[in-house]
């Protein structure tokens, strides 16, 4: 996480002064976030570093400098978590949404951290929350065809860097009281090698049985970026909870009943923080219990959303503080633009 850490409180009033005078409803902002599910949330700057920002070529700057830092203390320590070094990585997959670079930033991060040069690399954009799911399973991909070799899947997102100060829409402040900035890595190892990682039992991860992908079509307008001259703009329907009830529910049965699975038998759900109305259609949709998705509640609250980053987020809390029982089922859950839900098996 960036080392700037504030209340909720805090960004709101912040975001007030930014937009004095301008708000025709300051206090409908105040309500917005207090009802975000949110306490805390870290930022890639100090609160007063938003108000100098003058153009989106200075925020990408900013993000490619930040998520460069994130980025490499986030595989690093997961590479510490799993034993490995830096030389140990065969692949590495990218995932970002809040800001672009060419050379991307993965060349940056290979260029930085000494990688080896012959790493397969993969850098993703445009996916938001959905994106460390689909990282996931791409990295997953890659250990199938190559079992003896690993694969790192690194999100990071800067989401305040995406903050548009003329867009007083009602989905531009709720984005504003939700997103976060952080960075998370993962380690996926191809079976040849499971055995022999001199992994320590506590950050031992689970076994990736299956991986699935549904799109749902003609739904571009739920949720991603309008992209001008001025940055990335919110796109965030009202309808996204309708979308969640009308198909969640039968997309994970279908995924699940090819293992001869149901959702009785899964005994861990490691669901993405898309804000309080997503997990709530979420958990009614797929009918959890409180205790099924309090993870994904605590990781809300701690840390905001992180868009691509979130799923890993509470998947890494689950590994830490709140491991399974060993041969438990587990499912890996995020919903992103598209719009579509990506869906990851597990075995503890």
């Amino acid at each position: 996480m960036p080392a700037h850490r504030f209340p909720q409180e805090a960004i709101t009033a912040m975001l007030k002064g930014l937009w004095d005078g301008e708000l025709q409803n300051p206090e409908l902002l105040e309500r917005f976030h207090s009802r975000m599910g949110v306490d805390y949330r870290h930022l890639a700057f100090p609160l007063e570093r938003y108000a100098q920002f003058t153009s989106w070529g200075e925020t990408n700057a900013a993000w490619l400098e930040a998520a460069e830092e994130l980025g490499v203390r986030a595989i690093d320590e997961a590479l510490d978590h799993a034993g490995m070094c830096r030389h140990d990585l065969n692949a590495l997959f990218v995932v970002s949404i809040t800001g672009i670079a060419s050379p991307s930033l993965d060349a940056r991060l290979i260029n930085r951290m000494r990688l080896r040069p012959n790493i397969k690399r993969t850098p993703i954009f445009g996916i938001g929350c959905a994106g460390g799911a689909i990282g996931l399973s791409r990295a997953r991909d890659y250990t199938l065809a190559y079992p003896g070799q690993t694969a790192a899947i690194l999100a990071v997102e800067l989401c305040s860097l995406t903050l548009q100060r003329e867009d007083l829409s009602t989905a531009n402040q709720i984005a504003a009281g939700l997103f976060g900035d952080g960075a998370v890595a993962a380690i996926v190892a191809g079976s040849d090698l499971t055995n022999h990682l001199p992994q320590p039992s506590t950050f031992a991860g689970p076994q990736i049985l299956d991986c699935n992908s549904v799109f749902y079509p003609d739904s571009e307008d739920v949720m991603g970026w309008d992209i001008s001259e001025n940055g990335f703009k919110i796109v965030l329907s009202p309808r996204l909870p309708d979308v969640i009830k009308e198909n969640l529910a039968g997309d994970v049965d279908a995924f699940l009943g090819k293992h001869d699975l149901s959702r009785a038998d899964i005994g861990n759900w490691v669901i993405h923080t898309g804000g309080p109305k997503v997990l709530e259609a979420i958990q009614n949709t797929l009918e959890l219990r409180d205790r099924d998705i309090q993870r994904s509640w605590d990781c809300l609250k701690r840390f905001g959303n992180l868009s691509s980053a979130s799923v890993l987020l509470v998947l890494e809390d689950v590994l830490t503080n709140h491991r399974p029982a060993p041969e438990t089922y587990g499912v890996l859950l995020a919903m992103g633009p598209g719009f579509c839900s990506e869906m990851i098996l597990v075995r503890w």
